[in-house]
C-alpha cells in the first residue's frame, strides 16, 4: 500500500482564510492547531499563473505559488508539501514561507526508506510550524498525517473551505 500527499499545511485559521481564495480548496484539520489544504487540480488550476513551477523541484506545485504563499506567511508561516511512498521507500520534498519569503527549504530526502532515523524533510517544516512531537513518535505521526494515504482521502474528510 502506498502513500501518497501534496498539500499545504498551517495554521487552522490561516488556511481557512486563504482558501477562500482559491477556487475549490478544501482545509482539513490535523492536530497541534494545524490544518492541510491538498493540491488537487482544481487548486492547482485556480493559484498557477501559467508559468513553470519546477524551480523549487516539487511535482505538483503550481508555477507562480510561491508568490502567494509568501503573501499568506506574512499572516503566519506555511509549509508545502510532497510525499510518495509505495512499499516503504519514496520521497518527500518540504518548503516553508514564513514572514513574506522562503524560510526553510526546499528539504528532500530522495529514495529513503520511510522508517530512515534522519527528521525528514516534512517532520522537519512541521517544526517550523510549531508541531511537537512525543516520545516514539515524529512531527509527521504527531499532527496526524498518517490517518490517510492519499488526497482523495484527505478530501473526503474534509470540509468546504
Amino acid at each position: 500500500m502506498g502513500y501518497e500527499l501534496q498539500a499545504l499545511i498551517g495554521a487552522d485559521e490561516l488556511l481557512r482564510v486563504a482558501s477562500r481564495e482559491v477556487p475549490g480548496a478544501r482545509v482539513v484539520p490535523l492536530r497541534q492547531g494545524l490544518s492541510l489544504m491538498p493540491m488537487t487540480d482544481e487548486v492547482f488550476d485556480g493559484v498557477t499563473d501559467g508559468s513553470d513551477g519546477g524551480d523549487l523541484g516539487f511535482w505538483k506545485l503550481p508555477g507562480g505559488f510561491e508568490a502567494l504563499l509568501a503573501q499568506w506567511s506574512s499572516i503566519g508561516p506555511v509549509a508545502y508539501v510532497e510525499a510518495e511512498y509505495f512499499g516503504g521507500v519514496g520521497e518527500q520534498r518540504a518548503a516553508v514561507w514564513a514572514d513574506g519569503s522562503l524560510a526553510l527549504g526546499p528539504l528532500d530526502e530522495p529514495e529513503k526508506k520511510r522508517f530512515s532515523r534522519a527528521v525528514s524533510p516534512i517532520s522537519q517544516a512541521l517544526r517550523q510550524l510549531g508541531a511537537r512531537r512525543s516520545l516514539g513518535e515524529d512531527e509527521f505521526e504527531a499532527v496526524g498525517l498518517d490517518r490517510h494515504r492519499n488526497n482523495e482521502d484527505w478530501i473526503s474528510s474534509s470540509s468546504t473551505a
